[in-house]
């Protein structure tokens, strides 16, 4: 009999290890390794700083071959490389970008700002405008929420034609704003990567809907001519039945942006450019449906918001 009891808890232990051979626990993610990633010596001026999400808006010096000089936020992996650093400071770090992410690390003081001059600029307020130009008041529009009707703004494609929002009614559209000369990957180029794989993922499912479009506006649109539009859709293979990249004059660009929380620099040069994101999408009816504020939203995610607006009974067939 004691035998037999050994036996089993022979079994038993066997049992355990296989079941655990079979289903191992789930590991993290894997970091880059050095071979996937460019490194970047940077110099810049600390605008502000979000140590609870470890982040730095940095107003930096031109990276030769990657990035003109500009104004934009960056995070650290460690809060600790924040320490010591304030608003004002004139630093130097190291930048760190692979295909798909970009984040900095060993940031060093190199000048203390007077705390008695130190003025933070609040991330979450547009930049203010440069001191050589004149004084102007924003359009005062009103915020767009789920379920308005959102404005029929003109616009030019990528074609040189022109274009109004109302032209998308009867589909479910998508709306980004970038400017191509944005290399940083987890902000203009995260939004037309997410946008490519809708793209790519309304394209491969067997019953594909119809009635379904994207659209990048472009904030820039000095730079952001047609033909720079045209070229940088190629990069991203947009295809122009399902996906239009706009340019436009500011008197229609900027109330639009602002209705859904976007700011942007308008009358700086580039190195004062300071944007933040957001993808919107809007119902055949022309009805704002959803705003993903930010880049941590999933082409999975906006593929489905777009699906249910097509679900809705006033969607147009197709869907």
């Amino acid at each position: 009999m004691r035998i037999i009891h050994l036996e089993i808890g022979a079994w038993i232990a066997f049992a355990l290890l296989v079941a655990l051979g079979c289903n191992p626990k789930p590991t993290a993610t894997p970091p880059p390794s050095e071979s996937t990633i460019t490194n970047y010596l940077v110099r810049g001026v600390v605008k502000s700083l979000k140590r609870p999400e470890r982040e730095a808006v940095i107003r930096h010096e031109e990276i030769p071959g990657y990035m003109p000089a500009m104004t934009m936020p960056f995070t650290v992996r460690e809060a600790r490389e924040l320490d010591g650093v304030d608003p004002g400071d004139s630093v130097e770090f190291r930048l760190r970008v692979t295909e798909t992410d970009g984040w900095i690390d060993q940031v060093q003081v190199v000048t203390k700002a007077d705390p008695a001059t130190r003025k933070p600029v609040a991330t979450n307020t547009p930049p203010p405008a440069a001191t050589n130009a004149a004084f102007r008041v924003l359009p005062n529009v009103p915020e767009l929420k789920p379920g308005d009707l959102v404005p029929d703004y003109a616009f030019t494609n990528q074609l040189g034609q022109a274009l109004r929002l109302g032209s998308f009614r009867g589909q479910a559209l998508a709306v980004s704003f970038i400017f191509t000369r944005c290399p940083f990957p987890l902000f203009c180029p995260r939004m037309s990567e997410r946008f490519a794989e809708v793209q790519s993922a309304f394209a491969a499912q067997k019953v594909q809907a119809t009635n379904w479009h994207l659209l990048s506006v472009t904030f820039d649109p000095e730079y952001d001519t047609p033909a720079v539009l045209k070229a940088y859709g190629q990069r991203w293979k947009a295809d122009p039945k399902r996906w239009t990249l706009a340019t436009g004059g500011f008197d229609q660009i900027e109330p639009f942006a602002i209705s859904v929380g976007l700011y942007f620099g308008r009358g700086v040069s580039i190195a004062d450019q300071n944007h933040n994101l957001r993808t919107l999408v809007i119902g055949p009816d022309g009805r704002l449906v959803q705003i993903f504020r930010g880049n941590e939203w999933s082409a999975e995610e906006l593929v489905q918001s777009l699906r249910e607006a097509l679900s809705k009974p006033d969607a147009a067939p197709g869907k």
